[in-house]
């Protein structure tokens, strides 16, 4: 008797079991290229917001380079990434490189960093933190001189130069 609740018990969990891998690889499947185009276009916005669509005319997620490795530990990078280009009638205009600062409470905070090629800062982005909400960490996080109030950097575009960024321009510079 014992025996048979055992068994009993073991193909309904077996089978509940089952019956959940089956619904959740559906979802997984049904939901994949939805899931693909909403970071996609997540991706864009977050590139637009520092270069914006009236100052280049291609495809900034298709427009990459790849970071030399030289450049990873600089940029705070352990695995590499790319180079967005913002070209404008073929020309480079500016570039939009990812960065990592291990200067955060909670762990890593990931930025992009807008660069015109002027040498100016078109623009900062923090992509993902783990930080209180409300903190301000971008003040001491980005070092940037001339802007008053570091957490708005779009705001002030084009007020800072890169003379704490210099490795970030240089390697903008030796891919394009």
């Amino acid at each position: 008797m014992t025996f048979a609740s055992i068994r009993f018990n073991s193909l309904l969990l077996a089978s509940f079991a089952l019956i959940t891998s089956l619904i959740l690889a559906t979802t997984d499947s049904l939901t994949k290229d939805r899931i693909a185009e909403s970071e996609r276009k997540a991706a864009q916005r977050a590139l637009l917001e520092i270069i914006p669509i009236e100052r280049h005319d291609n495809d900034l997620l298709m427009d990459v380079q790849p970071i030399p490795e030289k450049f990873w530990s600089v940029l705070g990078l352990k695995k590499g990434g790319d180079i967005h280009i913002a070209r404008n009638s073929g020309q480079p205009v500016a570039a939009i490189i990812p960065s990592v600062t291990p200067d955060g409470y909670s762990g890593n905070i990931n930025m992009i960093i807008g660069v015109n090629f002027d040498g100016t800062i078109a623009g900062v982005r923090v992509v993902e933190h783990r930080e209180t909400p409300g903190l301000r960490v971008w003040g001491a996080l980005l070092r940037l001189r001339g802007i008053p109030d570091p957490s708005r950097v779009p705001a002030h575009k084009g007020k800072c130069t890169l003379a704490d960024y210099t490795a970030v321009f240089s390697c903008c510079l030796c891919i394009c």
